[in-house]
């Protein structure tokens, strides 16, 4: 085997230090995706050694972290053990399924704090800084997937600061990020403040992604609909996204927001020129219209997911909607894929 040489003290000197938390269910692809832009950016002729930047996992223990889709990933080192990082990165995932961040996890968080480190929470690991308490002040990144989980655990968050329509948030020594392929976009945002624009390109080039998004870059949004700018109605829609199985009653959507039933209608209909239940059926349709050729599940099953009381009830709507029936939708769209995947 040949051993890779030794970077010289210079080199070490040099290095950005990235200290790692996973939480527990972390989504894998956020943290693979920003790991390994700091693998590629970090050495040349794919040897992968840590000669610009090194990065450690951190823990409370040595004991593996569960990923949400089941892979374990062991600490290196323990919060004691650790060394100083120029950044600490906290890797969140899945909120409902198992412990959050412990509250050894949070008092480190609180150490970084202290000292000269920029922490960067991405996904779900901004609730972990928020639950630190190290957040005040600082705009904040959070995915629309969880912007009213974040809204209900902290209540007395400044709304103002809450940012869900891009894809990070840079904020002085507070870096926030959506989660997902983003992560890969925070890496190279971080990495361009220390290395040439050259190193971080090429990075991407081999993860096969063309360039790498702003932090203006919007999150996305269901096909066809386009995010509101005024805070209700944009919170309203969040809503009926997370929703989708279950429809909120225009009532009880009001009372969340804590607008009248007129005054949310009236928000709706300046903003985005249909009403609130009138967009919510949009959204729902969307959905069912992607999951028709998406999945191979039945149109009952893919009816039901999206609110409504069974196939019969999609079919009208759907419809009303496309002009044809979710079968029809669906033969015809395969169809026209054929040819394409035939070619390749």
């Amino acid at each position: 085997m040949l051993s890779h040489p030794i970077a010289s003290q210079a080199e070490t000197a040099r290095r950005i230090r990235f200290g790692i938390v996973l939480l527990p269910n972390f989504t894998l692809t956020a943290f693979s995706g920003f790991v390994d832009l700091l693998r590629l950016a970090s050495d040349e002729g794919d040897m992968s050694r840590p000669v610009r930047c090194s990065w450690t996992i951190v823990g409370e223990s040595l004991v593996p972290v569960r990923a949400s889709c089941g892979i374990q990933i062991a600490p290196w080192t323990t919060y004691e053990e650790a060394g100083s990082f120029d950044y600490v990165v906290v890797v969140g995932g899945l909120l409902h399924s198992g412990p959050s961040a412990s509250e050894a996890t949070l008092r480190f968080i609180r150490a970084a704090a202290d000292t000269s480190a920029t922490l960067v929470g991405i996904c779900t690991g901004v609730f972990a800084l928020m639950r630190a308490g190290v957040m005040d002040g600082y705009r904040m990144c959070v995915s629309w997937f969880h912007y009213w989980d974040f809204v209900e655990r902290f209540p007395g968050a400044d709304e103002r600061k809450l940012v869900a329509d891009r894809l990070f948030v840079i904020d002085g020594r507070r870096i926030t990020c959506s989660g997902g392929r983003a992560s890969i976009d925070v890496a190279a945002a971080i990495l361009l403040r220390h290395v040439e624009a050259t190193i971080v390109q090429k990075a991407l080039r081999i993860l096969l992604v063309d360039d790498a998004q702003k932090s203006h870059a919007p999150q996305p949004y269901p096909p066809g609909l386009e995010p509101a700018t005024h805070p209700k109605v944009r919170r309203a829609i969040l809503l009926m996204e997370q929703h989708i199985g279950q429809p909120l009653s225009l009532v009880e959507l009001a009372r969340r927001l804590e607008v009248s039933v007129r005054q949310l209608e009236r928000l709706f209909t300046l903003e985005t020129g249909k009403s609130p239940n009138a967009y919510g059926r949009q959204i729902r349709i969307r959905m069912a219209s992607w999951l028709l050729t998406s999945s191979d599940r039945t149109v009952a099953d893919i009816a039901t997911s999206c609110g409504f009381s069974d196939a019969s009830h999609l079919g009208r709507e759907f419809r009303k909607e496309f002009g044809e029936s979710p079968h029809a939708y669906r033969v015809a769209r395969m169809q026209s894929h054929a040819p394409a995947l035939a070619a390749i």
